[in-house]
């Protein structure tokens, strides 16, 4: 009698105590509304481009030498992981605001868009961004873009911050849309799936002196998986801030 009480705990417990925490948990953005800056052609190059900046072979040798394809940047250059700036734009002025694509190295068709949020008030989770807006509809494996293509994403007023997101895959080069459920990978590590917050940033800050330019690179994969590399050059783009 005692057996038959007991065996159904001691099988709960086993389960619990083999039980583990996930590594990474879904983000789901249900509180967000989705939103292009223009059209777009069935490549998925924008419609509403600026004029282009010229983007140097030192620069792209430079990124190249710096983050080389499929290469762990992890032990090369562990102070990029560890540094608490993120990739946003605080804005002080009244400004005009620019996106400048420079390369990518990304297996997935990946999308770059932008939120914002008051600057006093950064995002704690999915429910603060209310509004996703697409820069470069298809900036990964086999984009139309060339380096220097660039877009004005708006003008803002001082007290908001812009913070990026990288839509894993969500180019659909059959359909020539854009999935709105797909991964989001963002600068606000707090907005990234990974549990350990050793493992939740996926954008890098790379400064490039010699033109003054700050460059964000992105890692477009899991970073709990074996599927992701580490090389944080998945897409590379920089901004340009006019009052």
């Amino acid at each position: 009698m005692k057996k038959i009480i007991y065996l159904p705990i001691a099988i709960a417990f086993m389960f619990y105590s083999c039980s583990k925490s996930p590594a990474s948990k879904p983000v789901k953005f249900t509180a967000t509304s989705y939103e292009t800056l223009g059209t777009y052609t069935s490549s998925g190059m924008p419609d509403y481009l600026a004029t282009p900046d010229t983007i140097s072979p030192d620069l792209l040798a430079y990124i190249d030498t710096l983050l080389p394809n499929g290469v762990d940047l992890r032990p090369r250059h562990p102070e990029f992981l560890i540094n608490t700036a993120i990739a946003d734009i605080a804005i002080t002025q009244p400004s005009d605001v620019y996106i400048t694509y420079v390369k990518e190295d990304g297996g997935f068709k990946n999308s770059i868009a932008f939120y914002t949020y008051p600057t006093s008030l950064p995002p704690a989770s999915a429910n603060d961004i209310h509004l996703i807006t697409y820069v470069f509809p298809n900036a990964g494996n086999l984009t139309p873009l060339t380096p220097g293509d660039k877009v004005k994403i708006g003008n803002f007023q001082p007290g908001t911050s812009i913070g990026f997101v990288l839509m894993q895959n969500a180019w659909n080069s059959t359909s020539h849309d854009l999935n709105n459920n797909a991964v989001h990978f963002c600068t606000n590590d707090a907005l990234n799936p990974e549990v350990d917050p050793n493992l939740k940033k996926h954008a890098v800050l790379v400064n490039y002196a010699p033109s003054k330019k700050v460059i964000v690179g992105f890692e477009d994969s899991d970073r709990t998986t074996s599927q992701c590399d580490n090389d944080f050059n998945d897409v590379l783009f920089y901004c340009t801030v006019t009052p």
